[in-house]
């Protein structure tokens, strides 16, 4: 590779390895900025990095792939070296000319478990982009610029490097794989490595699903689709309606700008949610209840935790449901997951379904009157900015994020 090069390494509580893996690599590479992502910590890993000439980024514990996206973005232009903060062992060559995306296969293996996640993993790339690799896990890779560019922002977690080929392969790019002597801290056949495999192995299955990209730029998964699910038909209907606006929406936002587009995902919803609504409650009042619900959580769902937190609200007076939003709102502040539309709509669903069964008839109105205006509001300013500058509500909201 004759473009530029920066190594990005993500570490946390790597104390003991990190001084001398950031020497190694600033020995090996002299001309290259060592830019270190310290994923939360809780020893002097982030101090013990900087001391050994590596650019320190002090983050709060979201995982793997969300810390090397933020190193990402704060490297300049062009050519990437990815490499654990425990490893040892020579990476030049992963830097060979003609190749988008190089990953290391160890040529001898240290410990680990049975097998089963990089079986998995090989599996999912397989069958989603038609590349066999030996290694899918492997976190030591050399991205050309263009590779870069397909494949940043990665996959959250440890599902990082299996999205990235996946990603590398369908865009047509140079990926191979290269043997080399290398060794770095292995698991064992203990509880310790059997919770990390297994966390592994759900954020590769999360990884080949679908993602999005929040506020922040990271690139998470959409998990929003799980209240559909548990929710009876009309959610699951008002889910999918959303998943599909999660998955082929344009840049249209709010109800002027999709009545301009004609047929766009949005139009879909805006004509579909009230007709679940009117179907299941066989109501004009509760198709406009579902419909308006549904608007307001989207329109509040821009920061984490925001939507849920407002769903908890009102749902409890109303009795919905709130197991699956109590377990989804930690992973949705510390940004590890987002919604999406399809699980902010479905939560808007639930809230305008249990204002049906709740409200008298002039109860039912009222609730439109506020829905009506709240959604209003949204078209005319940002909710987000509104709820930050009033002092009650934005301590709230910030309440649980890191």
């Amino acid at each position: 590779m004759a473009e530029p090069l920066t190594i990005l390494v993500a570490a946390r509580d790597e104390e003991a390895v990190i001084g001398d893996t950031v020497e190694a690599l600033r020995r090996g590479f002299p001309d290259a900025e060592v830019i270190v992502a310290d994923d939360g910590s809780r020893d002097r890993t982030a101090d013990f990095a900087e001391d050994a000439g590596a650019v320190v980024l002090r983050l709060p514990r979201r995982g793997k792939g969300q810390a090397l996206s933020a190193a990402e973005r704060a490297a300049p232009p062009g050519a990437l070296l990815l490499c654990d903060a425990d490893l040892s062992g020579e990476l030049s060559p992963l830097l060979e000319e003609g190749v988008d995306l190089n990953v290391a296969a160890f040529a001898e293996r240290f410990g680990g478990g049975f097998g089963v996640t990089k079986r998995v993993a090989r599996g999912l790339i397989g069958a989603l982009a038609g590349f066999e690799p030996r290694e899918p896990l492997s976190g030591q890779r050399a991205l050309s610029a263009a590779a870069r560019a397909r494949c940043f922002p990665v996959a959250a977690g440890f599902g990082c490097e299996v999205r990235m080929t996946i990603d590398a392969a369908r865009a047509g790019l140079r990926v191979r794989e290269t043997e080399l002597a290398l060794r770095h801290r292995a698991t064992g056949r203990d509880l310790a490595g059997f919770l990390h495999r297994g966390r592994q192995l759900r954020d590769t299955v999360y990884a080949c699903g679908p993602l999005g990209i929040n506020f922040r730029g990271l690139r998470l998964p959409l998990v929003g689709w799980k209240i559909g699910v548990t929710n009876g038909p009309a959610v699951a209907a008002v889910a999918a309606l959303g998943f599909a606006d999660d998955l082929w929406s344009g840049s249209e936002r709010g109800f002027r700008e999709h009545l301009r587009g004609g047929r766009t995902t949005g139009m879909l919803k805006l004509i579909g949610i009230p007709a679940v609504g009117l179907i299941a409650t066989r109501r004009v009042s509760g198709a406009l209840l579902v419909g308006l619900a549904a608007n307001a959580l989207n329109q509040l769902d821009t920061r984490p935790g925001r939507a849920l937190k407002a769903y908890l609200l009102a749902a409890v007076p109303l009795r919905a449901p709130v197991g699956v939003a109590v377990l989804l709102l930690p992973y949705d502040l510390r940004e590890m997951a987002m919604l999406g539309d399809a699980g902010s709509n479905a939560l808007g669903a639930l809230l305008g379904l249990n204002s049906v069964r709740r409200f008298t008839g002039r109860g039912r109105w009222v609730a439109i009157g506020a829905l009506a205006g709240l959604t209003f509001l949204g078209e005319r300013t940002s909710l987000g900015a509104w709820i930050e500058r009033t002092p009650a509500l934005g301590r709230l909201d910030r309440l649980g994020r890191a």
